[in-house]
């Protein structure tokens, strides 16, 4: 059976979350997951940088086939928005390099494709990733349980040669 390695992205600047899956068409293998950290009054360059280098080595380690990142919306703090954008522009640079397909998907079809209820809450989608991938617990933090909810929605999004 092919096995597809999907990166999970939760875009942010102040925190990434990622989660890498290993998909073989039925099951979901949690690989790892986590956030990366950026601190709070250090120069904004000085974050993308951070969140560059992290986002490199986590493709050097994990080696994803493909990358899923959540689709941003319009919100009424443009500044945060474009601050979010870029730092978004950084994982998808890092997947672009290695000609890593990446597909985006929005909140509401992540919620869909997890729980197959697109009005969920936050917390029923966390559950939900808990149970798919056979976790004790709810990962932590909440940006890496969404990362691994949104390469969840790519591994049901995709078909394969099996």
């Amino acid at each position: 059976m092919k096995k597809i390695r999907i990166l999970g992205i939760d875009p942010g600047y102040a925190i990434v979350g990622f989660g890498v899956l290993d998909y073989d068409g039925v099951r979901f293998t949690p690989i790892e997951y986590g956030a990366v950290l950026t601190e709070a009054g250090t120069p904004f360059p000085e974050r993308l940088r951070a969140i560059h280098e992290d986002i490199e080595f986590i493709f050097e380690k994990f080696r994803p086939d493909c990358m899923a990142v959540e689709r941003l919306y319009f919100t009424t703090n443009q500044k945060t928005a474009i601050d979010v954008a870029q730092a978004r522009g950084i994982t998808v640079l890092s997947a672009a390099k290695r000609n890593v397909p990446v597909s985006e998907y929005t909140p509401l079809q992540v919620k869909l494709s997890v729980t197959g209820y697109g009005k969920a809450e936050k917390r029923q989608v966390m559950e939900m990733t808990r149970q798919l991938l056979g976790l004790a617990q709810i990962p932590k933090p909440d940006d890496a349980a969404d990362a691994l909810a949104i390469a969840i929605c790519h591994g049901h999004s995709i078909r394969f040669d099996l």
